[in-house]
């Protein structure tokens, strides 16, 4: 597989994006501290001539950050919900807004916040669903392959596990924040994806699973 060098940074990020506080206003990275930014990352990253180097290796996007708003990594946390329900796995989706597919509750870690507390914390926002008693299980970091990154901008997620068991009823869930939808999905991908199939042609909905998430999710059945 060969890369072109493309440079591209959407122009949202550095209006929208700078004015809302999500990204940083920052156009070159050589300007960057590097080596703060390596002690505190979520996984090791090289930088080379005042460049971060993505630990996931050649993007077709070589410079700039293409959708993300900081250079390097850009740390993420996602809440992975399961429960056992007439005799099948089902897992907790969300349908982002930016239509990029269905997803497991998530995003951004905010300053000063951890891995665990955030995916809590986008589990509630984006689903209404709050579970004060529940038993997480904290995945180790990982680079994903989030369609907004970059070579020099990229995405690492914690994943925090939780099973309800086999309930008498899975709790009700709502789309909110900045997704439009939420629902129990069938945990295993070749049937999830035949549901997400229909859900496209016959309510126009997203029809298939984003691609930063579709290992973690593919590993649960």
């Amino acid at each position: 597989m060969t890369f072109d060098l493309i440079e591209y940074t959407d122009p949202a990020v550095l209006t929208e994006g700078v004015a809302a506080g999500w990204a940083e206003p920052i156009t070159d990275p050589t300007a960057i501290d590097w080596t703060a930014r390596q002690r505190a990352a979520l996984l090791p990253f090289e930088v080379t001539n005042g460049r971060p180097v993505s630990p996931g290796g050649p993007n077709r996007i070589s410079y700039g950050r293409n959708g993300f708003g900081r250079w390097g990594e850009n740390p993420m946390a996602d809440a992975l919900v399961t429960a056992t329900f007439h005799d099948h796995l089902w897992v907790l989706l969300v349908e982002r807004g930016d239509g990029a597919g269905w997803a497991m509750p998530g995003g951004s870690i905010d300053p000063g916040e951890t891995p665990a507390d955030a995916a809590v914390r986008e589990l509630a926002e984006e689903t209404g669903l709050y579970l004060p008693d529940a038993t997480w299980t904290i995945d180790r970091p990982r680079w994903v392959p989030d369609p907004r990154g970059s070579a020099e901008a990229w995405a690492v997620t914690v994943v925090a596990r939780t099973d309800l068991g086999g309930p008498e009823r899975v709790p009700q869930v709502r789309g909110a924040d900045d997704a439009r939808r939420a629902c129990w999905l069938p945990a295993d991908p070749d049937i999830r994806n035949r549901v997400l199939a229909v859900f496209a042609e016959s309510f126009g909905w997203t029809g298939h699973t984003f691609p930063a998430h579709r290992d973690v999710l593919n590993e649960v059945a």
